[in-house]
């Protein structure tokens, strides 16, 4: 073949973000936003499908304007999530104390369903998430946390799709499901690097009050 000669087998590049159309524009600009504000798309959601499946289709696009943003993407495609994961420590997540309490319970009631019982899915209340915390995981923590500042703590962890709740009339009887997303925000390999982590919460909390704990979260945003 000749220089001159046309190659049937040109195949156009992708466009660029400069030259993308204004509806492709505007779906990219909402799924940055949707990143930006809740850390992932969980494609899961009857709200979120359309936006997930739009996200995968044009995944170069997405890891494009991320990255202009501090961004790396992760697509868990078992999982239907896209989450992010911030390089810049200005994105990553500060969790007060008590919030960083409640991840690590869910993170450990996570592990022993998923590793020590075998099981696909990790389930507990409410209310059995309080006796983890109180009775086996921290003992020496005095106090419990007052019952709306863990419904928030919870509400945040699914808004991050790290947990989904399930409603129930009294708040001890709301039902959690552990996401296998939290193995990557709270990325522990082993049950002995939670403990070594859980032993710095077992002062007494007074004198920590009102301190926020520089908990890193490597794939979460706030």
């Amino acid at each position: 073949m000749s220089a001159e000669e046309p190659n049937a087998f040109t195949i156009d590049a992708a466009p660029t973000l400069l030259s993308l159309s204004e509806s492709d524009r505007e779906r990219l600009a909402e799924v940055l936003q949707e990143l930006l504000a809740g850390g992932s798309i969980n494609g899961l959601e009857a709200s979120r499908t359309a936006l997930y499946h739009w996200a995968r289709q044009h995944d170069d696009w997405v890891k494009e304007i991320a990255s202009l943003n501090g961004l790396d993407v992760a697509v868990h495609h078992e999982e239907r999530l896209i989450q992010a994961v911030p390089k810049a420590a200005s994105l990553r997540l500060r969790l007060t104390q008590d919030a960083t309490l409640v991840w690590l319970a869910l993170w450990y009631a996570g592990d022993v369903r998923w590793r020590d019982e075998g099981a696909d899915q990790a389930f507990l209340s409410v209310a059995e998430l309080g006796d983890l915390l109180r009775d086996q995981l921290l003992p020496d923590v005095t106090g419990q946390i007052p019952k709306g500042r863990l419904r928030e703590i919870l509400r945040q962890a699914a808004r991050l799709n790290l947990i989904k709740l399930t409603a129930a009339e009294a708040f001890e009887d709301t039902g959690i499901e552990v996401l296998p997303a939290i193995r990557r925000v709270l990325p522990f390999r082993e049950l002995a690097a939670w403990q070594e982590t859980a032993a710095h919460f077992r002062s007494d909390p007074a004198d920590e009050e009102g301190d926020e704990a520089a908990f890193q979260e490597e794939e979460e945003l706030s």
